[in-house]
This record gives C-alpha cells, sequence and structure tokens, in this order.
C-alpha cells in the first residue's frame, strides 16, 4: 500500500485553482483575476489577455455574455514543480453551464496552469486550454 504525501507547496497551489474556481462561481472578476500575476498571460478560445487587467476584463465581459451563469470543473491531473517556486498544474475538465449536469464530451478542455511564488505567495502566470478530443 502505498501513501501519498502532499507537500506544503502543492497545498497552496491547489488553494490558489479552489480559490479562482469559487470567484468564477460567483461571477466575480476582480476575485478571478487577483489569482493571477500583474504580468500574466493566459490563451483561451477568443483570444489571449497580457496582464492582471485584461485577465479581469475578460472575466467581466464573459459573466455578463457568454460566461453568464456557468461555474469550472477541474480535476488536477499532473503537478509538477520544475524549479523553486515553479509549479505546472495539468488539469482536465471545462465549463458546466446553467443546468449542465455534465460537460458535454465536445467541451471537455485540458488546462495548463502555470505558477509562480512571489512574495511568498503562489500566482497563476500562464493559463492555456485546448480541447481533449479532437472534434
Amino acid at each position: 500500500m502505498s501513501t501519498t504525501t502532499i507537500t506544503a507547496d502543492e497545498t497552496a497551489v491547489y488553494a490558489v485553482l479552489d480559490g479562482f474556481y469559487a470567484a468564477w462561481a460567483a461571477h466575480d472578476p476582480d476575485q478571478a483575476a487577483r489569482y493571477y500575476a500583474r504580468d500574466a498571460t493566459t490563451i483561451v478560445p477568443g483570444g489571449m489577455n497580457r496582464g492582471r487587467d485584461d485577465v479581469r476584463n475578460f472575466f467581466a465581459a464573459g459573466f455578463e455574455g457568454r460566461l453568464k451563469d456557468t461555474t469550472v470543473i477541474d480535476e488536477s491531473r499532473y503537478t509538477r514543480f520544475p524549479a523553486d517556486g515553479t509549479a505546472v498544474v495539468v488539469t482536465e475538465g471545462g465549463i458546466l453551464g446553467a443546468g449542465e449536469a455534465s460537460i458535454p464530451a465536445q467541451r471537455l478542455v485540458r488546462g495548463t496552469y502555470v505558477l509562480v511564488r512571489q512574495d511568498g505567495e503562489w500566482l497563476i502566470t500562464a493559463f492555456h486550454s485546448c480541447p481533449l478530443h479532437a472534434s
């Protein structure tokens, strides 16, 4: 029988992602952007965001439009720490629309988060998502 021990850094990184997902569920663009580094980059369907302000504006517009009443379901599949203060988390999941009980297969995505520790705090510095299954 093997036991998996979660490190303090893993716990802190997962807390950032959990906080981000909670901010999304609350449709709070300011709180969602708070988990991103000031110079963060995201590549998502519809474009690229550069910097925390772009991320905030993306979510503000999204929560009023195509992301209205949505939540994110994401499951960490792989986490590594390639250097001190840097984490890479690969996830699978997607956006759950209002009234949906599960994410349709054609909308499942794989995401890659890169987090950095800045001033003792873990923040998302890069994110990219792509379809999990070819269409």
